[in-house]
């Protein structure tokens, strides 16, 4: 015997709102197609009903529906009702504390660090952080994308002795 659908009942609001976010073209794609599912469950389809009109999954449509229902208890608003759960993933190995010491020391001239060099590398960065005990252990491509986000490009800089005239 199959199950019966979770029942979705919308307020005037939350109806203009979705019908909104349906229709307007700039919506993304995914948020458009999760507000006519809610919209289509709300009429009274069943899932495969929702599922054939729309051209997509069941197991879709069952997710959606049962993630409004879920969402309904918090105060949030429709789009973010509409949006991607955080999915897990690894904790961040470098503080925004320990990034912003690197591009601090990358701005800077490498002798004032006792080093022999005119232009920091990002191999001479790494090793200074360490150095330093800003992290225990960095590798030289990790301080590249963090100076490539940066826009800061170190090994480019020219430092003048004299400004020029």
């Amino acid at each position: 015997m199959p199950c019966q659908a979770l029942t979705i009942i919308l307020s005037d609001a939350n109806q203009e709102a979705l019908e909104k976010l349906a229709n307007r073209p700039s919506t993304p794609q995914q948020i458009a197609q999760r507000a006519r599912i809610v919209l289509k469950a709300a009429e009274g389809k069943n899932n495969a009903e929702i599922a054939r009109t729309l051209d997509i999954s069941i197991k879709m449509v069952r997710q959606w529906r049962h993630r409004w229902v879920d969402s309904s208890e918090q105060s949030k608003t429709v789009t973010e009702r509409l949006l991607d759960s955080l999915r897990p993933g690894a904790p961040l190995k470098f503080t925004l504390e320990q990034q912003v010491e690197c591009m601090a020391i990358a701005c800077r001239d490498p002798m004032e660090y006792g080093r022999p060099i005119s232009h920091w590398s990002v191999h001479e960065l790494a090793d200074e952080l360490i150095e330093q005990g800003i992290v225990e252990q960095i590798s030289p491509r990790q301080v590249g994308r963090w100076l490539n986000e940066a826009e800061l490009k170190p090994h480019q800089s020219r430092y003048w002795l004299f400004p020029p005239v």
